[in-house]
């Protein structure tokens, strides 16, 4: 892991050792976190995400050669994308980002010529911090400025969005995208992903601080198992459409609605529907808390996630239901702490009193080490803009 300065100036160095020249152009893009709102985007609900200090930076200059040249810094390796036939590829497979990003372009009417391009940065891989939207969103921002291209930020959002569902082949929501696109700095943003309209709010955390914690485990499930919950999502919707013929997603359900017809529902597809819908609503009332200043109301929220993800929508794990709980022995000194992705891994993002946050680091160091035989790490969280031009 690089800090900020060096591997911006370590990409544009290697870039210039590769290519012979300096990049024409350097474009950052940020991971993200959600506050709260797990699993709503695909459902047409709301989440509440903001972009991070965490980044992917893109050094790149056109190409005399027919087809792109792409070097990954942080895995030191390089491929090659032919544009006249972009297929998702199965080796190298982190290919499929960048060939799904060119075809979206291409789909809208734009002739994309080859570039070099050098990538890399600090968001670490399987923490749930969507690394995979910061790398289409950062190419394809990196892209439409170097040539110019006519393509407006919703336009990026929703081409990065269709290279995950077609090239990569992840049925995720837009909110990743929406994110390190549309971040601001100390803001997030309430995003109803039904209209995608969006209102930002100021993050006034004072003497709090966000602190993620990564398991540094990533179980074989999750890819899997997620489009697995859009499924059952859907079938959900199938069933509770019989009584209100005019919905088209969970959205346009509330929680009283689905325990009243439980007994129509699968088990697990009612446990599904109960946390999504519930979620829904969770998180336009966390959005209000925000405004009003009311960490701790808000906190609390937080935590109703994580049980929900864990007990009716099962995509926690026990690595992540033990910082849950470690958390919760703090009620005073940590307001909220949840798993923050899509599961079976990754990170929980917790709200720390900042005196505290140095002990309860050490804290969690040693039980967790002593629970599961290995160290989590740790990531102090800064909320930044959307993708941008460095230089």
């Amino acid at each position: 892991m690089f800090e900020e300065l060096d591997y911006k100036a370590l990409i544009s160095r290697t870039f210039t050792e590769l290519y012979g020249s300096s990049p024409a152009i350097l474009v950052r893009a940020p991971g993200r976190i959600n506050l709260i709102g797990e699993h709503t985007d695909y459902n047409n609900g709301f989440v509440f995400p903001a972009a991070i200090n965490r980044e992917i930076i893109f050094a790149m200059s056109p190409s005399t050669r027919p087809e792109t040249s792409l070097f990954a810094l942080n895995i030191n390796k390089g491929a090659l994308v032919n544009h006249k036939k972009l297929v998702p590829k199965s080796n190298p497979a982190w290919t499929n980002f960048f060939s799904g990003v060119v075809a979206g372009l291409q789909q809208r009417g734009f002739d994309v010529p080859a570039v070099n391009c050098v990538f890399g940065g600090d968001i670490p891989n399987g923490a749930g911090l969507s690394s995979s939207a910061a790398l289409e969103v950062g190419f394809g921002t990196a892209l439409t400025q170097l040539f110019g291209l006519s393509v407006e930020p919703w336009d990026i959002i929703q081409i990065a969005q269709k290279a995950e569902h077609e090239y990569v082949g992840v049925k995720c929501g837009i909110m990743d995208m929406f994110a390190s696109k549309m971040g601001k700095k100390d803001h997030a943003m309430l995003l109803d992903c039904r209209d995608l309209t969006f209102d930002y709010y100021p993050l006034q955390l004072e003497d709090h601080s966000l602190l993620l914690i990564d398991t540094r485990v990533k179980h074989s499930l999750a890819s899997s198992e997620y489009n697995t919950r859009r499924l059952e999502c859907e079938l959900g919707v199938t069933v509770l459409k019989k009584h209100k013929p005019e919905a088209n997603s969970l959205r346009d359900f509330n929680s009283f609605e689905v325990e009243e017809l439980a007994d129509e529902l699968p088990e697990n597809v009612f446990r599904r529907c109960r946390f999504v819908t519930g979620e829904i609503q969770r998180t336009q009332a966390a959005a209000l808390d925000l405004k009003k200043g009311d960490l701790r109301a808000f906190g609390k929220k937080m935590n109703d996630t994580h049980r929900g993800l864990s007990s009716d929508y099962e995509v926690s794990c026990r690595e992540l239901d033990f910082l849950a709980a470690e958390a919760g022995r703090f009620p005073e000194e940590i307001l909220g702490a949840r798993m923050m992705g899509g599961g079976f891994g990754g990170c929980t993002i917790n709200i720390v009193k900042k005196e505290f946050e140095e002990e309860f680091k050490r804290h969690i160091d040693l039980s967790f080490t002593k629970q599961f035989h290995t160290a989590p790490s740790f990531y102090d969280i800064s909320i930044q803009g959307g993708a941008s031009v460095i230089s």
